[in-house]
């Protein structure tokens, strides 16, 4: 609960940026598509530079998870007031890029915590617990933002600086709250070919040698290539029914409002049914979502319709895919193996978010997104076809062993 409580006031945070950061660069600074892809590419795809390096350092510490993480949110924190001071692309790019730094370090350590405090049974529900709290960050992030820009003659600066002393305060209760104590291992998770102590970057990149954990890192880059950012499903919507400037940071609050009422059933449902089927699930609502972008139905209910079934996607793939391949990873190397799931989904992520700024600039908008909504149906059948073996439910499979508990 402690780690969800930072994620919820971090979230608040980091939402307000992201709520306002396509509208001030494209309206504001009057970025091109193809240049607010880059920088979105940078904000959502940097992070897996420094993912492996996060969970390494975490799981060499043993109970470092706690101060890698907050190294992270730190170095998070510190970016904020610096967009201040940027007002063109290669300043930009570079804050964001340092923001995303922070954001790979302490991502791993942090769902590390969340995994060795759980048992496999109940993993996927601890894993919506914590999402819904870091979605509840995200639906108060927006909200805040846009009563900011509401209130005040200069917004963009007044959301930043907002935004930082938001940051900080998640800090504060991460480094006084957080528990950092390290979790006991079992037999179980031990293997002969991973030590129990300080484990080596070698050993971490070996994880690919298990079947599952290559099967599911494979699947989650092929799927990330043809995952639309965020922004870009935002911006489509703006254009689609024309919503006004100062309405623009409320659309995030759909997404977050469906993510936060699906995580913990989402999670539940996991652990009965098996993740991988949720995992894939959860992409065909991101595909019926693009094939409503694509109608040429206007009516009222659309940005609804598609905000939950965006919405959906996140609560059935986010905490899902790390449930998923938490089970195919030893304690020893908790940090690191999520780590390798992560990184291959960041940088695919980035590089759809190139692709996608480059197909809109030369294209035009629809066109860029049938292109994306063909690519993942066809990554989404090959990762059905190339499903890891431990599909069925955790709890039909479970080890008798018991698993200790903490506190995530």
């Amino acid at each position: 609960m402690c780690a969800g409580t930072v994620s919820l006031i971090t979230d608040v945070s980091s939402e307000m940026v992201t709520a306002v950061l396509p509208l001030y660069l494209v309206a504001g600074l009057g970025l091109s598509p193809l240049g607010f892809g880059l920088l979105d590419g940078v904000y959502n795809g940097f992070s897996a530079l420094v993912r492996l390096i996060g969970g390494h350092v975490a799981d060499r510490g043993g109970g470092r998870h706690k101060w890698v993480a907050g190294l992270g949110y730190g170095l998070s924190a510190v970016c904020k007031p610096l967009l201040l001071l940027a007002h063109s692309l290669t300043p930009i790019g570079l804050v964001l890029a340092a923001d995303r730094t922070g954001k790979g370090l302490r991502t791993a350590p942090r769902d590390a915590l969340i995994s060795l405090s759980s048992t496999p049974e109940t993993r996927g529900r601890a894993f919506g617990v914590h999402r819904a709290m870091d979605t509840a960050g995200a639906l108060l992030g927006p909200l805040v933002a846009f009563a900011v820009l509401r209130a005040t003659v200069d917004g963009y600066d007044a959301v930043f600086t907002v935004s930082f002393c938001v940051a900080v305060v998640g800090v504060l209760v991460l480094v006084l709250f957080v528990p950092s104590g390290r979790p006991q291992t079992t037999a179980a998770d031990r293997t002969p070919a991973t030590p129990a102590e300080r484990p080596t970057l070698r050993d971490a990149l070996r994880l690919l040698h298990r079947r599952d954990l290559r099967r599911i890192t494979v699947c989650a880059l092929l799927l990330g290539l043809a995952t639309v950012s965020d922004s870009f499903v935002y911006l489509l919507l703006q254009r689609r029914l024309g919503v006004p400037d100062r309405w623009f940071a409320l659309l995030p609050l759909g997404t977050a409002a469906a993510f936060l009422l699906l995580a913990m059933p989402a999670g539940r449902l996991a652990d009965r049914v098996g993740r991988w089927r949720m995992f894939l699930a959860g992409h065909g609502a991101l595909l019926a979502a693009y094939a409503l972008l694509l109608t040429s139905w206007h009516g009222a209910a659309l940005p609804y319709a598609v905000l939950v079934l965006h919405g959906a996607f996140y609560a059935a793939t986010d905490g899902v895919l790390m449930a998923a391949a938490s089970d195919s990873v030893p304690e020893a190397l908790r940090s690191s193996g999520l780590a390798l799931v992560q990184t291959g989904q960041a940088l695919a992520r980035f590089a759809c978010s190139l692709g996608f700024g480059a197909l809109w600039t030369v294209w035009g908008d629809r066109s860029a997104l049938a292109a994306s909504t063909v690519a993942l149906a066809v990554c989404a059948a090959f990762s059905f076809a190339l499903r890891p073996r431990s599909t069925a439910s955790p709890r039909s499979t479970a080890s008798p062993t018991p698993h200790p508990k903490g506190t995530a």
